[in-house]
């Protein structure tokens, strides 16, 4: 099984990788995890926060929705839910974030499973090698690949 998991700075600035068969199956949305989940080496005095996830669908995985399956939850303005309803079509809008307005929407519970396909992380603490250093040698590797096919 492979996740991809996009990693995002406080800079603002998000990397992004691929991982087999992690030890991320079982944590849940909010969870801690170490750089040495990851099964990279240079991770290794990272830790992260798994801020968000989506599956194979495109269904997101939501802080307070318990388990590791697909429910229908009721929300109001947040997380999970930015669009008015199509009933209201093209009138102008008075108030873009409507008091009292909810929509049931079909989310994923927050445990990571196997229907997992993305994993956004949280840089909680950095290591001491820089992750641009990290993800700059990866591409050149990549490119010198390429090169001498």
């Amino acid at each position: 099984m492979t996740f991809k998991i996009n990693i995002g700075t406080k800079e603002g600035k998000t990397y992004k990788i691929e991982i087999e068969n992690s030890g991320l199956v079982g944590k849940s949305v909010g969870d801690k995890i170490s750089g040495r989940d990851l099964g990279n080496a240079d991770f290794s005095d990272y830790e992260f926060e798994i801020s968000g996830a989506s599956d194979k669908s495109g269904f997101a995985a939501l802080k307070n929705v318990e388990d590791f399956t697909l429910k229908k939850v009721l929300l109001n303005y947040g997380k999970g839910m930015h669009k008015r309803p199509k009933r209201e079509g093209k009138k102008k809008q008075s108030n873009p974030t409507p008091g009292g307005l909810k929509l049931r929407k079909t989310l994923h519970g927050k445990t990571i499973s196997d229907k997992i396909v993305q994993i956004n992380l949280k840089l909680v603490k950095e290591g001491n090698k820089k992750l641009k250093d990290i993800f700059s040698t990866e591409v050149k590797e990549e490119k010198t690949e390429e090169k001498k096919e």
